[in-house]
């Protein structure tokens, strides 16, 4: 529940103080031309609903009963200032020529944060207290799923209020607004789309995970944990694994293992699409440590669970994955766990321990496996058996799934369906409309672990030209370095040296285009390159390698074009980016471009 609450809680950007600062715009500028009684009463309702805002996420997440109250209060401060907004001086308002944009912006705004307010806000008021006592944390292993079907219906409610609140303000025309108005408007449609994913997610995971844990019986899961320090392009090198049995909501585990110790297949074990072999070849269906080449995890599932299969005669319900990031907010949340044979681990120190420092000198492979399977066991035992804040955890655990730290495969059509537009399903939307999505995916190169020392960042802009077929011109900066020394690392590390020099870092970047797209012109440090190309699921993808030394830095620049959704660009257009989980989120700039009208 503490995932969905952080939705509530006041942010430095636009959120619930946006909508004063809208009113404030008015007041100061179109009101006294009309009488600004209304205006005024409208900001102050919203002020008092925004510190009303901050108490209800405070008592959410103590699980204060007071909360029941404060939401009763933010109802009346909200239909207050809904009801300013339908007052007929207000709406005659709507018509001037100077002003009548930004009032009906502002009116629509206020009736939104009603709606959210009555019919979104209360199933979370309504859960807190069943999901924030911990009933649907395992005690001595078993979770109350009872609760847990109790709640969905509730989130399920508030998932689809959200999403209508943030469709209607989605639907405001910004083109027209004043500078002042336009900006906190937009500020506010991110604000609810962050808010429907999270509803969203709250909700299909309270609808998913009574079945998953097994309430109409066993179900078994495969667990990888991806090793970052190994780049693949849904995080990392699938190291370990473990095997999940849940039974009516008691969890145990019942196997573990390598993907080293699944050995290689003499044949691919399922068929690839023509498409992805054709870009990854045949190695993600027959090396273990290569089923996430591609950045599709739902074919990452399938070949994980076919290749577990044949080794272990055990046919999986379900394949998960994450990393030993996800694993650090976790422990955040857990506090130390003691790990027998071995270090601790807690939050500070389980990245740098696990993608790094046990590769040492001195560390045998074996010791290494041992430690990562000790790791894994006690870390579970920890999660199941100690008494925790639900909130906290949650909280940690929405931060992973919204790195894309956290994946989720299952063998269930109905599941994935579920799933499907989620960050926890791993894919690429199917079509992106209005909003064009792009992918920056990663793969090791180098046959090392040198991918603890691979930073990034990314840049993507909607560039100002508009095309007379109807398509918008994208531009994205990928910017790659390497903070490995020079020398002084173990063998464990350097690995194969695929590069040439053992202590280059080579990677191979799969860039995908928004779907019905192209990529343009690729640049590597201001010099045109030619690149590999192929198509993936109505994506363009570009392939290209980049090497980089110890200390050094280098920077693609790729220009993509956009498909023509259907209608065409009406207004702002906002992209989206999908990136490859590394050892820190990557830093992200992404720039809108203003509408443009679709001429043939």
């Amino acid at each position: 529940m503490g995932s969905v609450i952080n939705v509530l809680r006041p942010r430095r950007r636009p959120g619930w103080p946006v909508i004063v600062a809208l009113t404030l715009v008015l007041t100061g500028s179109t009101a006294t031309a009309w009488g600004a009684t209304r205006v005024l009463s409208s900001r102050d309702h919203l002020q008092q609903a925004a510190t009303l805002i901050r108490q209800l996420h405070s008592q959410l997440r103590q699980v204060d009963p007071a909360a029941a109250q404060t939401l009763a209060q933010l109802q009346g401060e909200t239909r207050a200032a809904r009801a300013d907004g339908n007052d007929p001086i207000w709406q005659a308002g709507t018509h001037l020529p100077a002003a009548g944009d930004d009032l009906a912006a502002i009116r629509t705004v206020t009736t939104a944060m009603d709606d959210l307010a009555r019919h979104g806000l209360p199933a979370f008021v309504a859960t807190a207290g069943l999901l924030g006592t911990g009933a649907i944390l395992p005690t001595s292993g078993r979770a109350d799923l009872a609760s847990l079907k109790h709640a969905a219906p509730r989130l399920a409610e508030a998932d689809t209020a959200v999403r209508r609140v943030a469709e209607s303000v989605d639907a405001i025309a910004v083109d027209g607004l004043t500078a002042p108005v336009r900006t906190a408007v937009v500020g506010l449609q991110a604000e609810l789309h962050r808010a429907a994913r999270t509803a969203g997610l709250a909700a299909k995971t309270a609808q998913l995970l009574p079945s998953m844990l097994g309430v109409d019986g066993p179900r078994t899961h495969l667990v990888l944990l991806q090793n970052l320090a190994e780049v693949r392009a849904t995080g990392g090198m699938p190291g370990a694994f473990i095997v999940l049995r849940a039974d009516r909501g008691k969890i145990t585990i019942s196997d573990q293992g390598t993907a080293s110790g699944l050995g290689e297949f003499a044949a691919p074990v399922l068929a690839l699409a023509p498409a992805e072999r054709d870009l990854y070849t045949d190695k993600p269906a027959i090396f273990p440590a290569d089923i996430n080449l591609t950045p599709h995890f739902p074919t990452t599932g399938a070949l994980a669970r076919e290749m577990y299969r044949r080794r272990s005669g055990v046919t999986v319900d379900g394949v998960f994955a994450t990393d030993p990031v996800a694993l650090s907010y976790v422990l955040a949340a857990l506090g130390p766990v003691p790990v027998p044979g071995g270090e601790p681990l807690t939050a500070a120190t389980a990245v740098s321990l696990l993608l790094s420092r046990i590769y040492a000198d001195g560390v045998s492979p074996k010791r290494q496996d041992d430690y990562f399977a000790a790791a894994a066991r006690a870390t579970f035992q920890a999660l199941v058996s100690r008494p925790l804040r639900p909130s906290t955890l949650l909280g940690a655990l929405a931060k992973a799934a919204g790195e894309r730290r956290l994946l989720v495969w299952s063998t269930r059509p109905d599941e994935n369906a579920i799933l499907a537009d989620t960050v926890l399903a791993g894919v690429l939307p199917a079509s992106d409309g209005v909003d064009p999505t792009v992918g920056v995916f990663l793969n090791d190169g180098s046959g090392s672990k040198l991918g603890y020392y691979l930073t990034h960042r990314v840049e993507l802009a909607v560039t100002p030209a508009c095309r007379s077929d109807g398509r918008r011109e994208l531009s994205l900066r990928v910017t790659l370095g390497s903070t490995a020394p020079e020398s002084g690392l173990s063998p464990s590390v350097l690995g194969l040296g695929l590069a040439g020099h053992p202590y280059t870092l080579r990677t191979v970047i799969a860039l995908y285009s928004p779907t019905g797209g192209s990529i343009g012109t690729l640049q590597l440090d201001r010099v045109e390159r030619p690149f590999g190309s192929g198509r993936d699921r109505r994506r363009a993808v570009g392939v290209v390698t980049v090497d980089l030394q110890p200390g050094s830095e280098r920077t693609l620049d790729v220009t993509m074009l956009t498909g023509v959704p259907r209608g065409g660009y009406g207004g702002t257009v906002t992209p989206r980016l999908r990136t490859t989980p590394g050892v820190a989120p990557w830093p992200k700039l992404v720039v809108s471009g203003t509408g443009c009208s679709t001429t043939r």
